[in-house]
């Protein structure tokens, strides 16, 4: 009986290890490629949980697993623009394949906590397509916002991007591959008209967080994000009093922090403004769970 559950467990083993692999940089992603190609592939997750793309550098067992990769696809960070000629150089048999293909980025934006009555007074001029996180304020742009997996429309986009390169490496299966992509795009529907049910009484509502990772969100939604970070660090003193200021007169009571950065100053802003913080996690491996948490500790927040 041993021997025959031994032999049944180094089988599975083998089958398992025998599978072709897929190389992905975040978990959210990974969600994305298994809802189009349930187990056929092995799927590598760059950017372990808890760790940043903004800082993260691959290890040697993640290079090999992307030089046995069929395809890696990209999400446009910046981890992946940095390393993106070393990793070319090495899987030259890999499809590389940019998921935000077809999408509009919008500017990765931080809130400027020093013209507020200037950018009061355009508050007027009320424009809704750039509604997000742009109406009250002005902000520093510091290029291209990567965080288009937050807005479940624009996922869409990323998973058709999904299917067609799946179709391309393995057309035996496209048929296969295009039910699941049909299922999951049913799915996409589903979560963002559920979202804009929960949201829709809070239209025009600010929300705080320490890094900037909701404007898609924000601009799908019709909420404002305000930024606590200052060009990736820490607000200094004086820049707290300014958001703690803005806080209250938004009447802010949830702050948002994420498990890849400080918490320090959102739990200072958090005790003057009688909030409470809340950890979500724009990287978090149950990506619907935490689409649905993020919209309803919103709602939550001004009930």
């Amino acid at each position: 009986m041993k021997k025959i559950l031994f032999i049944c467990i180094a089988f599975f083993t083998l089958l398992n290890a025998s599978k072709p692999e897929i190389t992905v940089n975040i978990l959210p992603q990974k969600y994305f490629v298994e809802k189009i190609v349930k187990d056929k592939f092995e799927i590598n997750v760059m950017v372990k949980p808890g760790s940043s793309p903004h800082n993260y550098e691959p290890k040697p067992s993640q290079m090999k697993s992307l030089v046995n990769s069929k395809v890696y696809f990209l999400v446009g960070d910046p981890f992946e623009q940095a390393w993106m000629e070393k990793f070319k150089q090495n899987a030259k048999n890999t499809l590389f394949v940019d998921t935000t293909k077809g999408i509009e980025k919008i500017e990765m934006e931080e809130y400027d906590h020093h013209d507020e009555d200037t950018v009061d007074a355009k508050h007027e001029e009320h424009d809704h397509e750039k509604h997000a996180s742009e109406k009250h304020h002005d902000h520093d742009h510091s290029g291209l916002d990567p965080h288009v997996w937050l807005d479940p429309v624009l996922v869409k986009t990323q998973a058709k991007n999904i299917y067609e390169a799946m179709v391309e490496i393995d057309s035996q299966n496209s048929d296969f591959y295009k039910t699941n992509y049909e299922e999951f795009i049913k799915e996409l529907d589903a979560l963002d008209e559920n979202i804009k049910t929960i949201l829709k009484p809070y239209q025009d509502k600010a929300f705080m967080v320490f890094h900037p990772s909701w404007g898609y969100f924000a601009k799908r939604y019709d909420l404002e994000q305000i930024s606590i970070e200052i060009e990736g660090k820490e607000p200094k003193p004086n820049e707290l009093i300014e958001l703690i200021a803005e806080a209250k007169k938004h009447d802010i009571k949830i702050v948002f922090v994420a498990p890849q950065f400080s918490q320090k100053s959102a739990k200072t802003i958090s005790k003057n403004i009688n909030a409470n913080v809340v950890e979500i996690d724009p990287l978090s491996d149950n990506w619907k769970e935490s689409m649905l948490n993020t919209a309803n500790q919103i709602a939550n927040s001004y009930k």
